[in-house]
């Protein structure tokens, strides 16, 4: 895979992310007809203009991915092993413990007790449902292991058809959680699917018409600055679809987003921990701690919607979880740039 370096357009990332949120929050005020039409195109509670943009970041990736490191990484159990007992075991019931503490004392003299309530589901079904294909581009900007992060993300996603209906009952204490197969199904075939049946032959051809060196030093640099441009257009679109609630809720959406930020750097930490502990090579660390951090965040709404209703305070936190996503874990892969020097190189 070509060497990833950070050039002026990643190293300002920040400013031109800040930028895109003001243009999103800004967009969805002023046109919220076009943000409106823009939301109401979607199958089974995904976003197909969202899903657009994310093939145009994620195919860049998949695309540069070496398949055989893919089966190499299947037969490397530590980071996967990792990965289930952080969302798993951990990630859940220290949502469960924020949303409690934050919503029924810290913000009690604030929000009322049926809201609280609400909120702290909301919390709770964004906490059982852990990552989306978003991860195979924070473990790129990272430098990690694509392969790695490509079966880790693989198998992430299918625990959750099993798991996050039963523990989402459980912590909600409700009898039974809707299931939405149809989010989740789509969702993964269209995030992951696509991209890689798509970068795979395309990957396959190039090089069998180019060749390595072409691939390399012509195709693949480009493709970083189409995934980098995606990546900022899906950010205008999603503070386009959200402008209108942020303006008018303004500092409900800072008490909800408080202790998701709070959750998301202490499980990256946890993960980030555990995976020096067990001897990691940074490549496969950053992507492993990542995963854990990260929400998907579509099925959590769409369970919020089925369960509570689209104007609920539940479907408000889901939606509060997606407008922090990008800037924070855009955060984390700048920290783990900067402690790469805390693991083991590859291979050592």
């Amino acid at each position: 895979m070509a060497e990833r370096k950070l050039g002026i357009f990643e190293k300002y990332l920040s400013i031109w992310v800040a930028l895109c949120i003001i243009v999103g929050i800004v967009l969805g005020k002023l046109l919220p007809e076009l943000s409106k039409a823009l939301s109401e195109i979607q199958y089974a509670n995904v976003s197909i203009p969202i899903a657009i943009c994310l093939f145009f970041m994620i195919y860049p990736i998949m695309v540069q991915i070496d398949f055989r490191r893919v089966v190499q990484a299947g037969k490397t159990p530590k980071p996967v092993g990792v990965t289930l007992f952080v969302n798993w075991l951990i990630k859940p019931f220290t949502m469960v413990f924020f949303a409690w503490l934050f919503m029924t004392i810290i913000w009690a003299p604030f929000i009322s007790a049926e809201m609280a309530s609400q909120y702290q589901a909301g919390m709770i079904l964004l906490g059982v449902a852990p990552c989306t294909a978003m991860v195979l581009v924070w473990g790129y900007l990272s430098k990690g292991n694509m392969g790695h992060t490509l079966v880790m993300t693989a198998i992430n996603s299918l625990t959750m058809l099993f798991l996050y209906a039963p523990l989402g009952a459980f912590l909600l204490g409700v009898a039974r959680i809707p299931v939405p197969w149809e989010t989740i199904a789509f969702s993964v075939g269209i995030y992951i699917g696509l991209p890689l049946v798509v970068g795979y032959f395309s990957r396959k051809e190039i090089l069998k018409r180019k060749g390595r060196s072409w691939f390399e030093g012509h195709f693949a640099p480009y493709l970083h600055y189409v995934a980098i441009t995606a990546l900022l257009i899906t950010l205008i679109v999603l503070f386009s679809l959200q402008g209108e609630v942020i303006v008018r809720q303004p500092l409900i959406i800072g008490m909800i987003a408080v202790p998701l930020l709070i959750q998301v750097f202490l499980i990256f930490g946890i993960g980030y921990g555990i995976s020096k502990r067990v001897g990691l090579p940074y490549e496969d660390a950053a992507p492993t701690a990542q995963i854990g951090a990260s929400n998907h965040f579509e099925v959590a709404i769409a369970v919020a919607v089925m369960l509570f209703g689209i104007e609920s305070g539940a479907a408000l936190a889901t939606v509060v979880g997606v407008l922090i996503e990008v800037p924070v874990m855009l955060t984390l892969v700048k920290i783990c740039l900067r402690t790469q020097h805390w693991f083991p190189a590859k291979g050592r």
